[in-house]
């Protein structure tokens, strides 16, 4: 039950009869997870079918809103890109919208769909360029019989799980790659938390680009009111899980946002502080979402500072994901907003299999891309040094990237982006080897990432090129 959202009820514009309010929110919730997941799989990357999204995407999700998920009936305009679900007769239906360059917005609860006078011009197209930017020659010389790695992944069933792609770049080029039936190279995927890592990427190029120092308080303005213990919070301490704020759950579900369309700012600024910041690990949404809300901040305040001291006004957000996945070839990876602009960048990110690569490829080598450096040096062994408090489990964490610093067979700089039902991208330096799973694993069938690298690492016949 959803108990915890009591103070969002409001949202739903309940009536003070409801028998049941947590079946009323879950109702509303269900709608928007369904208008959500609905508009980003039909339209983000190649798009998928009808009945591979209610294979996929529509089952084995939260058991309190996957039935009426499953009951509810999604209403698709294929012109406006917009997907309504209804849930109640007296409240106007949950509504997704889409555009090609940032995907999908989930609106609130009761909200009418927007004015398309925003519409902006979507991503290049660079499928014809050379790999790693583009698709052309990203398969590797391919012998006559199957090779090691192709032999070790041959029966991903041992692995656990329900895999739906698989690709290991070896050395710069393509090894092994492997789709389910109706996906490819161009099938995107919601990342979940991996977005987390992606959000730690975006970071990382702000450092580089002189706008943001992740050691000082993080740019909170909400914090800022004199005696506010949370002011002392850095960007850093909310990349590595240690804010020391208060999470409602396990994870810090975030359903308010994901499935009911609420602000991110609103939603993530108001938690209390619960321990010393730095002190105690606390895996939360939150954290991720309130260090890209610092990292809008400044790079905003660094805009704000070059328009002063210029004639030119330079427009353009102060934050934007997809010009970075651009300049990297990830063209098909949409990191999708709120309805006031915010990304929401701790899970609501698509992206393919190759694109997942590619963001690996850039940490193989050490945040240079085709000889240009886009994080700083040595951001990479900043990410994945478990420098703050650690998680009690079999990986440990860095920030942003969870570690393989407790699994044996694996070399010491493994390091990976996890997300929820199997989503996967390793970087194992040293071997060349970056390892990208994505699935629709659920909570009784998963994959065993640790399992699959020491199989992958096992087979891998040598370091480096």
């Amino acid at each position: 039950m959803l108990r915890w959202l009591a103070p969002v009820l409001a949202l739903a514009a309940l009536p003070a009869h409801a028998a049941d309010p947590d079946a009323e929110v879950n109702r509303a919730w269900a709608a928007g997870y369904r208008a959500g997941a609905t508009c980003s799989a039909l339209w983000n990357g190649a798009g998928k079918s009808l009945a591979d999204i209610e294979r996929d995407e529509l089952t084995n999700i939260y058991p309190e809103i996957e039935a009426d998920v499953r009951a509810q009936k999604a209403d698709i305009d294929e012109k406006a890109k917009r997907v309504s679900v209804r849930y109640r007769d007296d409240m106007p239906p949950r509504i997704a919208e889409w555009d090609d360059r940032e995907g999908c917005v989930t609106l609130p609860i009761g909200a009418a769909p927007r004015e398309r006078s925003d519409y902006r011009p979507g991503r290049p197209n660079l499928d014809d360029q050379p790999w790693p930017l583009g698709d052309r020659d990203a398969l590797g010389p391919r012998p006559r019989n199957a090779t090691p790695l192709e032999l070790a992944t041959s029966d991903l069933l041992r692995f656990g799980g329900r895999t739906s792609s698989l690709l290991i770049v070896k050395n710069g080029r393509i090894a092994v790659e492997w789709y389910q039936p109706g996906h490819d190279l161009h099938t995107a995927q919601r990342t979940f938390s991996v977005a987390k890592s992606i959000a730690a990427t975006l970071i990382g190029h702000g450092v580089l680009n002189g706008a943001i120092d992740v050691t000082k308080p993080a740019m909170i303005a909400d914090w800022q009111t004199p005696g506010d213990p949370r002011a002392a919070i850095t960007t850093e301490q909310l990349m590595r899980m240690a804010s020391g704020l208060t999470s409602d759950t396990a994870g810090n579900r975030s359903d308010a946002i994901y499935m009911g369309g609420a602000s991110v700012r609103q939603w993530t600024v108001q938690w209390p502080l619960l321990h010393p910041p730095g002190r105690v690990y606390r895996y939360a949404n939150n954290d991720t979402l309130l260090a890209v809300q610092s990292l809008k901040a400044a790079q905003q305040k660094a805009l704000d500072a070059r328009n002063a001291k210029s004639a030119m006004i330079r427009r353009g957000p102060a934050l934007d994901p997809a010009a970075f996945f651009d300049r990297i070839g990830m063209t098909r990876t949409f990191a999708e907003q709120d309805k006031d602009g915010d990304f929401i960048l701790s899970s609501q990110v698509s992206t393919t299999a190759r694109d997942l690569a590619r963001l690996g490829l850039l940490y193989q080598d050490d945040g240079v891309w085709q000889g240009t450096r886009l994080l700083p040096e040595n951001w990479r062994r900043f990410v994945t040094t478990p420098s703050g408090p650690q998680p009690a489990g079999e990986f440990g964490y860095g920030a942003g990237f969870w570690l393989f610093d407790k699994s044996d067979g694996t070399p010491a700089d493994a390091f990976g982006a996890f997300g929820n039902r199997g989503q996967y991208m390793v970087v194992i330096p040293s071997r060349r080897l970056v390892i990208v799973r994505q699935g629709y694993d659920d909570s009784k069938v998963r994959l065993d990432i640790a399992a699959l690298v020491r199989a992958l690492v096992a087979a891998d016949g040598g370091k480096g090129r």
